[in-house]
């Protein structure tokens, strides 16, 4: 089934990622929170991959396992950090012969250290040019690229973010995901601007339930995300993560339920290789899936 196609009339699509885990331990508690979230029938699973590739060997043991374990499909993330073209094609080459189905393709963010991107020699420096790499190279493959609802936090203005994204899709992306956000304003105004700009795919909202306030924190000034004073406030009542947690899980819900009213295309969870708010949040908005 084509990408596109999970997120197209008819079809609510819904995805959960996941990340490569540093220990065997967090790898089979990994694999329990899998077989949990499988019970919400996704239509597929992402997990990251480390900046130049380290966290390579765990990505491909995840995806091995996401196949072959629990017969999901599967978009393995690929970034143009510290790969040479040929390295990003052996990637791939490994990728597709393990069944992978899609590729999150992302130019990658600076490695720990360092604070610009840089490109490696014999390298690609944008998005768009490792988006038709696989368009031209594994045609067999669907492609999902990053979209900005508050704009990249590199990008010289809202503008220039906007025709980043634009070309990454007319080098062959099939869907654009977002980064997380928590207000569902950003993302309207963003698909308004990729509609103007003639961006065509599905846009898929990025949900992070939140977990806990020093968590999301840190997350949200990572990525520049902005969180509404109300919400921090909320947050800030108890310092007790089960409170902060149930916090989090009651904004997502209204939140994802007031995107599914405005018609959106489906859902990509950014789950923390966890289950539970998740899992909280569809059980309410989405208890038939």
């Amino acid at each position: 089934m084509r990408l596109n196609e999970f997120f197209g009339p008819g079809h609510l699509g819904l995805s959960f990622e996941v990340f490569p885990t540093k220990t065997d331990e967090a790898f089979e508690t990994l694999m329990g929170t899998i077989g949990e979230l499988k019970e919400f029938k996704p239509d597929f699973f992402t997990c990251t991959y480390g900046a130049g590739g380290s966290t390579r060997d765990r990505t491909i043991q995840i995806i091995e396992a996401l196949k072959n374990r629990f017969s999901q499909r599967v978009a393995s993330h690929l970034t143009c950090v510290g790969s040479t073209v040929e390295q990003l094609r052996d990637y791939l080459d490994h990728a597709v012969s393990l069944g992978t189905d899609y590729i999150v393709a992302l130019r990658g963010d600076p490695p720990k250290g360092q604070s610009e991107f840089q490109q490696t020699v014999g390298g690609l420096r944008y998005a768009n040019e490792l988006v038709s790499l696989i368009k031209s190279d594994y045609p067999q493959l669907g492609i999902a690229v990053a979209g900005y609802p508050e704009v990249h936090q590199e990008a010289p203005s809202a503008q220039v973010d906007l025709d980043n994204l634009k070309r990454k899709v007319d080098s062959g992306a099939d869907i654009v995901v977002t980064q997380l956000f928590y207000d569902n304003q950003d993302f309207y105004r963003f698909v308004d601007q990729c509609e103007k700009a003639g961006i065509r795919v599905p846009i898929v909202p990025g949900i992070l339930p939140i977990l806990n306030l020093k968590g999301i924190l840190r997350f949200t000034q990572l990525c520049k995300a902005k969180l509404p004073t109300t919400l921090i406030e909320k947050l800030s009542e108890k310092d007790d993560e089960a409170w902060q947690s149930k916090v989090g899980v009651d904004y997502a819900i209204d939140q994802v339920s007031d995107l599914l009213k405005h018609g959106i295309p489906g859902m990509h969870f950014y789950v923390l290789n966890r289950s539970d708010s998740v899992g909280r949040v569809l059980q309410a908005v989405w208890p038939n899936r």
